[in-house]
């Protein structure tokens, strides 16, 4: 049944020109798919990495130790103001190598391309889901603030239990704006070579010649992963508004 209905896209996609007869080779079809899943992967890892690590560099930007939050102004500053290509390069070109000098070579080296990939793409959208929950959590009432100490709160506490809530609250559409910008970052993997969808559609074009129908499934798909995550983002932000506060009403 699935042969068919395969066999049936194929033809029908040929009557109108487009050339997907890679889908019955079973070498192509399985490199390309393994594209896909990859990709997939790559998203569902580096979502909960760049939230963790955003919130993480926002409470450090909000410290009142210079210790603390100078080194990740730093850290934000570099990374938002240069290519996330040039850093995923510099990274898998010289930290990788610094990092197999010192284990005695690159056979000890247990810092694959797609460690590298999450390791980049994660921290570069980190940094810019720091500055907006930093923005959060200074634009949080300070007579909210002054409550939360007058019942006993610690700094930390404040953090935790109001600040931060709040501010995610009231800088989500602007963390989901960073994710959509994540999914399509991912595409950076295929420059050193992880096996992601763009990297894998090169693999086939340049074996078919069918860079037309690549590109098609690759905008579509691409498209699909977004709009999902626009739904998603626009769903948990109407559920977590707080009437009177940053969104909703």
């Amino acid at each position: 049944m699935g042969n068919s209905l395969l066999q049936a896209f194929i033809d029908w996609t040929g009557k109108i020109g487009l050339h997907y007869e890679f889908l019955a080779s079973g070498y192509e079809a399985q490199i390309w798919r393994g594209g896909f899943i990859t990709t997939l992967y790559l998203i569902a890892l580096l979502i909960p990495v760049s939230l963790a690590f955003g919130l993480l560099f926002a409470a450090m930007l909000t410290s009142s130790r210079k210790l603390v939050s100078v080194p990740v102004r730093a850290f934000i500053e570099i990374t938002r103001n240069t290519p996330t290509l040039v850093q995923l390069m510099f990274s898998f070109l010289v930290l990788n190598t610094l990092v197999s000098n010192v284990l005695g070579g690159a056979q000890n080296n247990p810092l694959s391309p797609f460690f590298w990939v999450v390791a980049v793409v994660g921290l570069h959208v980190a940094a810019l889901h720091a500055d907006a929950i930093r923005a959060g959590i200074e634009a949080v009432p300070e007579q909210t603030v002054e409550a939360a100490r007058a019942i006993g709160f610690s700094r930390l506490e404040i953090l935790r239990f109001v600040e931060a809530p709040l501010a995610i609250r009231a800088s989500l559409p602007a963390l989901v704006n960073n994710l959509i910008n994540l999914v399509k970052l991912t595409t950076v993997g295929n420059a050193i070579a992880v096996s992601e969808i763009t990297y894998a559609s090169i693999m086939v074009w340049t074996q078919r010649d069918n860079v037309v129908e690549l590109m098609i499934v690759i905008l579509l798909f691409f498209s699909a992963i977004n709009l999902a995550v626009a739904r998603i983002g626009h769903w948990v932000e109407k559920r977590l508004a707080v009437p009177g506060f940053g969104v909703g009403s």
